[in-house]
């Protein structure tokens, strides 16, 4: 763990977890390299499948609109979909996927951090983040 702010995932939580949120800022486009190099070093965790079968969601926070939110959260499904994961969205049943004027997609939540006033998340884009983690939870605790 670090020595303030939030707690980093271990291996372990990734053995024992039901479900799994993955989530980085945007980097050109992709996730941020510290996480891939976290996904880098699980090939013990893929060789015992330790993430087969579980549900998985991604998410992400960009500065501007077009910063690359949808292709990151596309670059961070691929290795979960190595490791095994089912792999879940927000479906357009989420009123607010189609009505957002800022993050939110059907590949997962994001937020527009740099384009407002105000870097909070807007309503919709925390609507929709807790529809995706909604999600996972119900499909993690059907699978168990």
């Amino acid at each position: 763990m670090p020595a303030d702010g939030a707690p980093y995932v271990s291996r372990e939580d990734l053995a024992e977890c039901a479900g799994l949120l993955l989530g980085s800022p945007t980097r050109f486009g992709n996730m941020a390299a510290p996480l891939k190099h976290f996904i880098d070093g699980l090939g013990a965790e893929w060789a015992s499948g330790a993430l087969i079968g579980k549900p998985a969601g991604v998410f992400t926070s960009t500065a501007t609109m077009h910063g690359g939110q949808e292709s990151t959260l596309l670059s961070m499904m691929l290795p979960l979909l190595h490791h095994g994961c089912v792999i879940a969205g927000i479906p357009f049943s989420e009123p607010a996927l189609s009505s957002t004027r800022s993050g939110g997609t059907p590949y997962g939540a994001s937020h527009v951090a740099g384009s407002q006033d105000d870097p909070r998340p807007t309503d919709d884009e925390a609507v929709l983040a807790r529809a995706l983690g909604r999600r996972i939870a119900t499909l993690a605790a059907r699978l168990q």
